[in-house]
């Protein structure tokens, strides 16, 4: 049986709310300590200095969603910001079909998630409310994107040499990477989704089989994608991708 596989998972923008304070699990977070700091004294800046409209479209945003961003970008620097797993926060589409609840621990602690906020994180990481892309620019910082690129791609090469990433990141979470030096020390499968005209799948339908073909990945290998079918959604791997493909009208 091959080493099981981690995944390269994009968090969510649906969030639950709430969690405790105190400390608890943080990977990483001795490597990215400071570039942490840096995302949220940037945002932190941003919100004292910016006016609503720009906050809005900075946040993508608005309304109540706006005003509970605002507070949560508030709270963030204060040690006892409530945190809950990465796992209970995110809870859109993928993350919803995912069901990470049921998940054996070992398998829910091979989900990596980068983040705009964090950098990268597991699954079982402590992480606050928050509201951040990738593809924002902030003050001093740059596209965050960028920011994090050589930092996250140094940590897998180094902690996860050897290992088997399936990436089912899309192209502003990808961008966090530099896959073709990581794919010096790791074997990485990139997932592509795939409508039937052959263009990349987008809507609740590829973000549900996204989640349903991670839990398949985690529970059963990489050997389980031969016999994936969900909705009409299957999977045909070549070499180093696999090309998950929606289901004919």
């Amino acid at each position: 049986m091959s080493v099981a596989p981690f995944l390269l998972l994009p968090p969510s923008e649906g969030k639950a709310e709430g969690g405790k304070g105190g400390k608890g699990r943080a990977s990483f977070s001795k490597q990215l300590k400071m570039q942490r700091i840096e995302v949220v004294q940037a945002l932190s800046f941003a919100v004292a200095h910016l006016e609503k409209d720009r906050l809005s479209a900075l946040l993508g945003v608005r309304g109540p969603l706006l005003e509970r961003a605002l507070q949560a970008t508030i709270d963030l620097p204060q040690a006892g910001a409530a945190k809950m797993p990465a796992w209970q926060r995110y809870n859109g589409v993928v993350w919803s079909n995912l069901d990470p609840a049921s998940l054996a621990d070992d398998a829910r602690g091979r989900i990596l998630v980068p983040s705009a906020l964090y950098g990268l994180s597991s699954a079982d990481d402590l992480i606050a409310d928050y509201r951040l892309k990738m593809s924002v620019s902030l003050p001093e910082l740059g596209k965050l994107s960028s920011f994090w690129r050589q930092s996250l791609t140094s940590i897998l090469c180094e902690e996860f040499a050897g290992s088997t990433l399936v990436n089912l990141l899309p192209g502003e979470h990808a961008a966090a990477f530099d896959f073709e030096e990581l794919e010096t020390s790791c074997e990485v499968v990139h997932v592509r989704f795939l409508a039937t005209d052959g263009k990349a799948a987008a809507g609740h339908g590829a973000k549900a089989v996204k989640g349903q073909l991670a839990r398949a990945i985690l529970s059963d290998g990489l050997e389980a994608i031969k016999d994936f079918r969900f909705e009409g959604w299957r999977v045909r791997r070549k070499a180093q991708e696999l090309f998950v493909l929606a289901p004919r009208p």
